[in-house]
């Protein structure tokens, strides 16, 4: 199962550089409008000390992580939705992905010019916005004119899409996101196959300076592309080093990556044992059959029960046996509900 995130940013705001730290790949970042143009596509692990400490357990031959794909996609500008720029690229690019991330500009460097002239978070985000907004006006007001001659007809599920559709317009023409205005169950299905681009679950990354890096800014990921640049040259032990005197625990690339993995309100499970432990991917709700699905469709169709033991019930009690002996590890059927962190046995 594969999750993409868009990386996507006026031109200059440091993008490209915070991508090619997340996946140690060199993409052009050179200092000129629309360098990226056909999106750079790099899949990178998920940080989860959970997985190491399962492998240790069973002193386990391969360790394999769950990962997530991050897709560098070119600068935009205003008039995007227009044109104007790469901006048809940059929308049918962002369409495919899962969710979006913006990188907002608020580092000073007097040989990386801002697009705008003018250095202004707010400002980046607001015209970022008004494009995806834009956009989803234009295939919200072409789906209208299409269900209007079947509604007058009299049918009433072509009724009462068009009103859910004429909501969705109304919405986007006040300048409000989709994806954050808590449409039903009902109306998000039928926006569904529209793909709109402000549904999509959305975070802010905020490129910063050194000193401005232990900041807090509501709504957004502080980060220093620059400063994560020059972690990822480093050895383990001189980056832990820097890291410590910048006050930082965490890289901001593994809270960055995490961050998009909440975004996309996905959870792990593993499987483990001497060959290899593993972690997998899921949606949260995901059932036991489902979950199986992920590793083999005949997991699903077959699937009988699953033992289930969280992880560090697993680790705490020495492995299987001492879990089954405290009864912490318990048989699930098909209604089973995935956990975080479970640990799975399946039985097909």
């Amino acid at each position: 199962m594969s999750f993409s995130i868009g990386i996507v940013g006026l031109p200059n705001v440091g993008k490209s550089t915070l991508f090619t730290a997340l996946t140690r790949k060199q993409v052009d970042a050179a200092n000129y409008p629309f360098c990226t143009i056909d999106p750079n596509v790099g899949t990178v692990p998920v940080p989860d000390e959970r997985i190491e400490q399962l492998a240790k357990l069973y002193n386990s031959k391969k360790v394999i992580p769950t990962v997530i794909e991050f897709v560098d996609i070119a600068g935009l500008v205003a008039g995007a939705h227009k044109g104007e720029g790469l901006g048809n690229k940059f929308l049918s690019h962002i369409r495919e992905v899962d969710a979006i991330c913006q990188v907002v500009r608020n580092f000073t460097d007097d040989d990386v010019t801002h697009v705008t002239g003018e250095i202004n978070p707010e400002s980046d985000k607001q015209t970022i916005n008004t494009e995806l907004i834009f956009a989803d006006l234009a295939t919200v007001d072409k789906r209208i004119e299409e269900t209007q001659p079947r509604a007058r007809s009299g049918e009433k599920a072509e009724q009462q899409a068009l009103a859910i559709y004429q909501k969705a317009h109304t919405l986007l023409d006040n300048g409000a996101l989709l994806g954050e205005v808590g449409l039903s169950d009902d109306e998000q299905a039928q926006l569904y196959d529209l793909h709109l681009l402000t549904m999509k679950p959305m975070m802010y990354v905020m490129n910063v300076d050194e000193d401005k890096l232990t900041q807090d800014v509501p709504g957004h990921l502080v980060v220093s592309a620059k400063i994560e640049s020059e972690l990822v040259a480093m050895d383990e032990a001189d980056a832990r080093e820097y890291l410590t005197s910048l006050g930082m625990q965490q890289t901001g690339l593994d809270r960055l990556i995490r961050a998009a993995y909440e975004l996309l309100d996905l959870i792990t499970f593993f499987t483990s044992g001497p060959d290899e432990t593993r972690a997998w991917t899921v949606k949260r709700g995901a059932t036991a059959p489902e979950a199986g699905a992920v590793i083999h469709t005949d997991f699903q169709e077959q699937f009988i029960r699953a033992e289930v033991t969280n992880w560090q019930d697993l680790v705490t009690a020495g492995g299987e046996v001492g879990a089954k002996e405290k009864g912490l590890m318990h048989l699930e059927g098909k209604e089973y509900v995935v956990q975080d962190g479970d640990t799975i046995y399946f039985r097909i």
